[in-house]
């Protein structure tokens, strides 16, 4: 025990200075018992501050690691601890704190081309014990061999790759080949991420590359430029699609129902047909000339004497109406041409319409030859 040794030790101190004493001659007695003194408070004090000196604490986030003469001993917690100075050693390390290691270099790609790389690698101290003996410098170690596994990983890849598209492969190759290469080390650290931050070409080449690069960066913004047009364009074609299908629908259905319109009107018809064939022959000529004649601007206009034909030109009278009244009030009169009286054909027509008045049919046919204003019989 310790402190056996110190209570021995100061007994012998003791001793040699009260033998000293005694053995001296009456004038000089107190003297060697006094020397004796000094020497057993130098050498408690000595002790007491070789004790002291023993005192330190480890912080929360640590964990501290005791070797004596040089070889491990223990692990010691946080707080205040001791130790016998000279006898036992101390060393501090933080097991909570996340590290990072930096590595970079110029590598040899794939395709013969050198490229600059740069990582970063965090990590945090799980075993103290190992972390300070199991290897001569962990981060050192650790250090070498993220650099082998950048160049081997490197090395699998073509540049063009490395600069574009490969950065997250690279990584996640990278991270797994460290950790198989430090694993048989066992040197008590523990990977939690590998970022690849830059890759750059040299010098040399880098305007080419850059180019590239905008090259690549603006096909894929004409993609995108394009799949917005899609999104914008298609919908409305897709409304416009549905609107002309809307509108043949209902073209064909406003067909379907006059088609079945004018075929209920003709069943309507057939039995009047069947009675009078002339006379419903006859009213359906009539009808129709009316309806095509209502569409006329020109109106002619034959006496029964055989006179001469009046034509009145309406559209001529329809665009004067907008221009100023003259002073003539008859202005409106001196508009009507008078053509050349019928011809024999005609006026013989119209006189064998007036004569048989009784016949319904020939006053009809005659009405039909001559204009909508002057019907005889009517």
């Amino acid at each position: 025990d310790l402190d056996d040794i110190f209570r021995k030790l100061s007994k012998k101190l003791g001793g040699l200075g009260g033998g000293k004493g005694t053995g001296g001659g009456t004038g000089q007695g107190p003297r060697p018992h006094m020397g004796g003194r000094v020497v057993g408070i130098v050498a408690a004090a000595a002790v007491i501050i070789w004790a002291a000196s023993g005192f330190y604490t480890i912080k929360e986030a640590e964990r501290g690691v005791v070797t004596r003469f040089g070889k491990f001993s223990h692990l010691v917690e946080p707080g205040l601890n001791w130790k016998p100075t000279f006898i036992d050693d101390v060393t501090a390390v933080n097991v909570e704190s996340v590290r990072e290691l930096a590595a970079s270099g110029v590598m040899l790609t794939s395709d013969e081309n050198v490229v600059r790389v740069e990582m970063n690698v965090q990590y945090r101290v799980t075993d103290p014990e190992r972390y300070l003996f199991s290897v001569t410098s962990a981060d050192d170690s650790l250090r070498q061999a993220t650099d082998s596994a950048l160049r081997g990983v490197i090395g699998k890849y073509t540049m063009d790759r490395i600069l574009t598209e490969g950065r997250t492969v690279i990584r996640s190759d990278t991270q797994r080949e460290l950790e198989e290469t430090i694993r048989p080390y066992n040197m008590g650290i523990t990977l939690l991420d590998v970022n690849f931050q830059a890759a750059r070409p040299p010098e040399e080449v880098k305007a080419a590359f850059d180019d590239a690069i905008a090259a690549r960066e603006n096909e894929q913004q004409y993609i995108r430029e394009a799949e917005a047009y899609t999104n914008e364009v298609q919908p409305r074609a897709n409304g416009q699609a549905q609107r002309i299908l809307e509108e043949a629908r209902a073209y064909k259905t406003q067909t379907v129902l006059e088609a079945q319109g004018e075929v209920a009107r003709f069943a309507k018809i057939l039995p009047e047909y069947k009675a009078a064939p002339e006379i419903t022959r006859e009213r359906l000529y009539i009808e129709t000339m009316e309806k095509v004649l209502s569409h006329t601007r020109k109106v002619l206009v034959n006496d029964s004497k055989g006179g001469n034909l009046m034509v009145l030109p309406l559209d001529q009278m329809l665009k004067g109406g907008n221009a100023p009244a003259t002073k003539n009030d008859n202005s409106g009169a001196n508009n009507l041409l008078r053509l050349p009286p019928a011809s024999s054909g005609n006026a013989s027509a119209n006189t064998r319409s007036s004569s048989s008045d009784g016949d319904i049919m020939d006053q009809r046919r005659a009405n039909a030859q001559r204009n909508d204003y002057q019907r005889q019989g009517e």
